[in-house]
């Protein structure tokens, strides 16, 4: 029993430390079903989505999905420390190392404060160990709770740093494309009248910030659960936007660079694909088409109006749809699972956008 407990201390303790260097140090995607972090966000965003979904004011609710990330984040660590705490606890209990207590009691619970107290500031001197065994093992959980914290203070600037990146170009996004931003609104605003401006520059400055997103939130998945400064934003949002603006340049839009749209979708399609996959979010028709027939007839006209002219006909419908499928199961999987609206083709109705309007004051459109 004894040799039992003392190799599941030393499991527990190696499965907690090989989690935090697979989350924080391992720079790839890690496909192994069984971790530690991924039972800890299914057990907890499951029900912070479900009280989400309970709240009627969809300001509150983006509220208190936007705490979800940062939270996660701070219990996870907690967890770890946890983990350890209570891995070198039962580690020193199985091996019965003696403790000096100054009032002389025993008991689990004074290893575990023996462990807390030796993890986090190497001990207070006030409990102490006998032997050679356990000031061996206060030496190894000393320097595991410095190199922990020391992991930690550089965790949080890179975390923050490419969630800083990302909302960089989802915050341009708002001028260029409406708030919520369309497909259709992006190639309006392009267009000039008589060309498409920067639109080639436009599409291939996104085509590398989908491969960032695609690099920094599959190394750091916790990243795709911070929610954008507007409610009317988010990058998944941003990202079907792309796809969208994509899939219509390659479908036909007179005028347009193919070449490049071909290139960003390529990039942007990978990157929902294999983030659906690291949530393990199964792909899936949305009950609801996105593009009916009639919207598409509607936003031809409307795009033909402003001298933009989208290719009809059924072979033009066909590949629209094609491309569609590539990338529409994935997104709304991902919608579903984050609680993140995807954005329309073309909005209904002129609104203002976020840059547009304050808590004084809304200006008129210019």
């Amino acid at each position: 029993m004894q040799i039992l407990a003392t190799l599941g201390s030393i499991a527990l303790i190696l499965v907690v430390l090989w989690d935090a260097f697979e989350v924080i140090i391992l720079p790839r995607r890690v496909t192994r079903r069984f971790r530690l972090t991924r039972f800890f966000y299914r057990s907890t965003w499951q029900p912070w989505a479900a009280a989400a979904r309970r709240m009627s004011k969809s300001n509150r609710r983006e509220l208190l999905l936007s705490f979800y990330g940062p939270v996660s984040l701070l219990f996870l660590l907690s967890l770890w420390a946890a983990g350890l705490i209570l891995g070198f606890a039962c580690l020193h209990r199985s091996l019965n190392i003696p403790m000096k207590v100054p009032d002389g009691s025993t008991g689990f619970l004074i290893y575990v404060y023996f462990s807390g107290s030796t993890f986090f500031t190497l001990g207070l001197g006030d409990i102490v160990t006998e032997t050679w065994p356990g000031r061996l093992l206060t030496i190894l959980e000393s320097g595991m709770g410095l190199g922990f914290l020391a992991i930690v203070i550089g965790y949080l600037p890179v975390l923050y740093q490419a969630f800083s990146r990302r909302e960089l170009n989802i915050s341009l996004l708002d001028a260029r494309a409406g708030s919520p931003s369309t497909a259709a609104e992006l190639l309006r605003r392009h267009f000039d009248g008589n060309q498409f401006v920067e639109l080639s520059a436009f599409l291939r400055e996104w085509e590398r910030w989908a491969a960032e997103l695609l690099e920094s939130h599959l190394s750091y998945p916790v990243l795709a659960y911070y929610r954008s400064q507007h409610s009317n934003q988010s990058w998944l949002a941003a990202l079907t936007t792309i796809l969208d603006t994509t899939t219509l340049v390659m479908a036909g839009v007179d005028g347009t660079p193919a070449h490049q749209a071909q290139l960003t979708f390529a990039i942007a399609r990978h990157a929902v694909v294999d983030l659906a996959n690291v949530f393990n979010t199964k792909p899936g028709n949305p009950p609801k088409d996105r593009l009916p027939a009639d919207e598409l007839i509607r936003m031809r006209a409307n795009l033909r109006m402003r001298g933009i002219f989208l290719r009809d006909g059924d072979a033009a419908t066909e590949k629209i749809n094609k491309l569609r499928h590539m990338y529409e199961p994935y997104v709304h999987a991902l919608s579903e699972h984050l609680l993140m609206s995807l954005p329309p083709w073309d909005v209904s109705a002129k609104a203002a956008d976020n840059w547009q309007t304050s808590a004084w004051e809304r200006i008129a459109h210019v």
